[in-house]
């Protein structure tokens, strides 16, 4: 058994230890918070009642408001991010890759390289552009439609199939799935999941007003609730893909045509 006699800490809560053999380590302390992933809970309910899902919710956006008005962005916000309390308290964790609001944009591929899943990604994302926090008000909205609907709003067979999605399609409305959620709550999800960050709510303090304040939320009969049924596919990406993966051999015939030619 090896006896640790703290030495010196630091404001960021590393602390240098010495063991009895005589040789100093490094490990860092971290709060102890109980609870489980809001993904394990999802996993073996399924879905919430609506006014468990909404004071869920709830909570998630005060966090986000806060670190919103500090300047940060969580850009990976997800169940899997989320933990919760017997008494429903939550905590962000894993800000991996969240940075300053005025932080360079995302790449493709460190957006790929860095998200395990596509499900709660901003189309903004999706397109390589800077998440702000409209894009964690994005992801509320996805998790605010599952915990309700115990599904995500877009689906597919890859990572790729399931963010062309959601730059080309509507999801079911939460309505189609479950009848008993509230139109008013169903205009909130729309809102939140708008594709343009523009029409999307501003602040999660909006955000949370609607949800506090259902009564007062104004709905119109939405294109989206007429159309989610027609499915587009990029079909020109596609055929360029596939034209272009024909050329390659050609191109490659052609380059040692050429070599051999001035050789």
């Amino acid at each position: 058994m090896i006896a640790f006699v703290v030495s010196k800490r630091s404001a960021k809560g590393v602390m240098k230890v010495m063991p009895d053999d005589g040789h100093s380590r490094l490990y860092l302390v971290m709060e102890w918070v109980e609870g489980r992933l809001l993904r394990q809970v999802l996993n073996e309910q399924t879905k919430f009642p609506a006014d468990r899902a909404v004071r869920i919710a709830l909570r998630i956006l005060d966090a986000l408001d806060y670190i919103h008005r500090h300047g940060v962005v969580h850009r990976d916000l997800k169940p899997e991010n989320i933990m919760i309390d017997a008494e429903d308290r939550i905590k962000l964790i894993d800000f991996g890759i969240a940075a300053s609001a005025g932080a360079r944009r995302l790449t493709f591929t460190k957006l790929s390289q860095t998200l395990g899943t596509p499900d709660y990604i901003s189309p903004e994302q999706v397109k390589g552009k800077r998440g702000d926090a409209r894009s964690d008000l994005y992801a509320m909205g996805v998790m605010l439609y599952e915990m309700l609907t115990g599904k995500v709003p877009f689906t597919g067979a890859n990572a790729f199939v399931i963010m062309n999605d959601r730059l080309l399609n509507n999801p079911v409305p939460p309505r189609e799935i479950d009848p008993q959620i509230s139109p008013q709550l169903q205009e909130i999800i729309y809102r939140a999941l708008e594709r343009d960050p523009k029409n999307r709510y501003p602040n999660a303090h909006q955000f949370a007003w609607d949800l506090e304040h259902q009564d007062q939320v104004m709905f119109t009969e939405r294109t989206e609730l007429r159309d989610w049924r027609k499915r587009r596919s990029p079909w020109p990406r596609r055929v360029l893909f596939y034209v272009m993966l024909a050329l390659i051999p050609v191109a490659i015939f052609g380059l040692l045509l050429y070599v051999a030619r001035h050789t």
